[in-house]
């Protein structure tokens, strides 16, 4: 082989080995960019809401506050006409006051006029005794001395024993009236004004269920009637959510959680407020088979599956609002 071959050839050599060299060093540069990318997964903010809705059926007739409208613990959110409860609350009420009369009655016992009454004929026959019991013995003597005859003395005895009885049917009749009704019927007379009290307090109960407040403080999210539809029971009337209960959820492939776990804080990024966040993991749970998955068996693995993770904000955030996307890279996880 010729010098100029041999140059030729070595020419050649060195421009393929340049270009490997080139190709290898391109390769290496585009692996460790790609490497360092963060792989981003994203999530939403979500808020904890309650519904309002009451136990009795009726008519919307006010709404007191609209969508958007942020209200306090206590703030009166709608007023339902109900007719219904109210005449119920009226028949309870009249079952009640005759109860307690009733009631009363048996604890107070008869009237005056009633023991005056039992009092004059107790007099009476005290009085019908002493005679009877005065001709009694005077017959008696009588007879003793067979001045008068068997039968007239055997009738002045049924006299003074009926006088005798007469008496205590009057003493029993007074001490009745001045006692009053007995132990049980006043007992009874109690339990059944007791139970017509409680019918009042189940109706009073269903006439607050007709003014709606707020049980905790929020924002009205959703107003579902309009004013002077009717509405059921157990009929949702609105949505008021808890601003201050909002949490983020990541939907995260379980190749992904290996550098995540349950109270673990990490550093998330708000589009919409352009800043960062803290938040703390406060559950993970598998999404079950319905959920989103990636297939692998493809290439001789496993299937990959979802799991749905929860994080809560350590401080509280100003401005943020449920729907709000949440940011999470890989790298952003504290390990």
């Amino acid at each position: 082989m010729t010098d100029k071959a041999k140059e030729q050839h070595n020419n050649i050599l060195l421009a393929v080995a340049g270009f490997t060299a080139v190709v290898a060093i391109v390769a290496l540069i585009g692996f460790l960019a790609l490497g360092r990318d963060p792989e981003v997964i994203q999530g939403e903010m979500e808020v904890e809401e309650y519904r309002v809705s009451g136990k009795v059926p009726g008519r919307i007739l006010k709404l007191c506050v609209k969508e958007g409208d942020m209200v306090r613990a206590g703030d009166t959110l709608a007023i339902i006409e109900a007719p219904e409860v109210e005449a119920k609350m009226a028949q309870a009420q009249g079952a009640a006051d005759a109860a307690a009369a009733i009631a009363q009655m048996a604890q107070n016992g008869a009237r005056r006029e009633t023991i005056q009454a039992a009092a004059q004929l107790l007099e009476q026959a005290k009085a019908g005794l002493e005679i009877a019991e005065k001709s009694y013995h005077r017959i008696k003597a009588l007879y003793e001395e067979e001045v008068v005859s068997a039968q007239k003395y055997d009738e002045a005895l049924a006299l003074y024993k009926a006088a005798q009885a007469q008496v205590k049917a009057a003493q029993s009749q007074y001490e009745m009236a001045v006692n009053g009704a007995r132990a049980e019927e006043r007992q009874a007379a109690a339990a059944t004004a007791g139970q017509a009290r409680g019918a009042v307090q189940e109706v009073t109960s269903y006439m607050r269920e007709t003014v709606q407040i707020a049980q905790m403080d929020g924002e009205v999210t959703e107003v579902y009637p309009k004013v002077g539809e009717l509405v059921g029971t157990g009929t949702p009337i609105m949505s008021v959510a808890v601003m201050s209960d909002q949490w983020a959820t990541f939907n995260i492939r379980e190749d992904q959680l290996k550098e995540l776990k349950v109270g673990q804080e990490i550093t998330v990024r708000i589009p919409a407020l352009d800043r960062e966040a803290t938040m703390k993991i406060t559950s993970m749970k598998d999404k079950g088979s319905f959920a989103v998955w990636k297939a692998t068996k493809a290439s001789g693995q496993y299937d990959q599956k979802t799991f749905e993770v929860k994080a809560r904000p350590t401080a509280s955030i100003e401005g943020i609002r449920p729907g709000m996307s949440v940011v999470l890279t890989r790298s952003a996880a504290e390990k």
